[in-house]
């Protein structure tokens, strides 16, 4: 399921709302947001190489996001995109030592394209304080970035030592490059974080904190392909929820209007997005044809099953007053819960036997179907 899909989806959506009273409009319009930024807009992060110029471009993204290959020669001062462990993308810019005679190259690029984060690169040793040149470099990539929001993260590589000292040594490094940054950044908020990587071998610690910094840090546009390639559980679980809340709150406000059986269409369409997008989170690609499956088979069957019973939900809107409100209820409960199961299934790997009897749980607590339940706790099952 590609984005021009989704993007029919949305506008279908955007045309029901359009018949809707004014005061469920804005509240469906907040809750498609997120949905928007997240799914249609979603695009490759970029990140801004700055600082010391010791260790290549590819040398420095492998040590940063893993094994990333590239279709093209490596280039500095000009976007390039890596594929990280077949994953996903990242695009990266690598302006350090641009000077004058790569700042017009490199102010292009990023007044084109804007940087999500500056990676600025350390690798003095612990007596030197970083070149004024860097941190020039630095400030100028943000001014052409021109985001004042743009973040930045600081990566200092300490000398190997095999003594005891190597510990408090790194912790000098790291808070020596956070208040340096802090100073020249001069922004009224706490200081730059910073990761400390050895200066050689392999940092699996650092790189998963970086990796969990970096997709809290992105916007909800990028947030998607770094998560997937960080494959973080807390983002995944992040995100999944937010798809979840605002899938919810949706289907609840459209299953609350008086419009019997047309819009059980859209209805469905947004379940089998929701879980086709919780699915892709977890690695896998987008497909509505194995969402449909995975909803069918924890029993909220799309087809007969779901007709039924949605049309027996349809049926109450010929109550007036609570009839709709009842139906509303129906919608959002079972979109959470059909949520839930996906989460347990897709993220934390539980069993399908497990996931059905998420989604009957959830089914059975949910009780306002346009706000997030508390998390269930942790799933007891670990394998699929």
């Amino acid at each position: 399921m590609n984005q021009p899909v989704l993007l029919h989806i949305v506008e279908r959506l955007e045309s029901l709302l359009a018949k809707l009273p004014a005061t469920i409009q804005k509240p469906i319009l907040n809750e498609l947001t997120p949905l928007k930024e997240l799914f249609l807009q979603q695009r490759s992060p970029r990140f801004v190489l700055a600082g010391s110029i010791k260790k290549s471009g590819p040398e420095l993204v492998n040590a940063f996001f893993g094994k990333a290959e590239s279709d093209r020669p490596a280039t500095v001062f000009r976007w390039q995109e890596f594929v990280v462990d077949g994953c996903g993308t990242i695009c990266i810019l690598d302006a350090r030592g641009a000077g004058e005679s790569g700042a017009e190259e490199v102010s292009e690029e990023l007044k084109r394209q804007p940087a999500d984060v500056v990676l600025f690169v350390d690798e003095a040793d612990e007596a030197r304080r970083a070149r004024k040149a860097e941190i020039a470099n630095l400030i100028a990539c943000l001014d052409w970035s021109g985001a004042t929001t743009t973040k930045v993260v600081g990566i200092s590589f300490s000398a190997d030592k095999a003594t005891s000292a190597r510990g408090r040594e790194k912790e000098e490094a790291g808070h020596g490059l956070a208040e340096r940054l802090g100073e020249a950044l001069k922004r009224d908020e706490k200081l730059p974080e910073v990761i400390v990587f050895d200066a050689a071998g392999k940092n699996p610690d650092q790189v998963q904190l970086l990796m969990s910094i970096l997709t809290r840090e992105l916007p909800n546009e990028a947030r998607i392909e770094m998560t997937r390639i960080s494959r973080d559980r807390e983002s995944q679980r992040e995100i999944a929820q937010l798809l979840v809340k605002s899938t919810s709150a949706i289907c609840a406000a459209i299953g609350a209007q008086p419009i019997p059986l047309a819009d059980l269409p859209i209805l469905t369409t947004l379940q089998l997005v929701m879980v086709s997008g919780i699915m892709y989170l977890s690695g896998r690609e987008r497909s509505l044809r194995a969402a449909t499956e995975f909803v069918g088979a924890i029993g909220a069957n799309v087809g007969a099953g779901m007709l039924l019973r949605e049309g027996a939900r349809a049926l109450l809107k010929f109550l007036p007053g609570w009839g709709n409100v009842i139906c509303g209820m129906v919608a959002g409960a079972g979109t959470y819960a059909i949520g839930r199961a996906a989460i347990v299934f897709f993220l934390e790997g539980v069993s399908l036997k497990e996931a059905r009897r998420t989604y009957l749980a959830s089914r059975r607590k949910r009780s306002h179907p346009g706000l997030p339940a508390p998390e269930d706790g942790k799933s007891r099952g670990k394998h699929k």
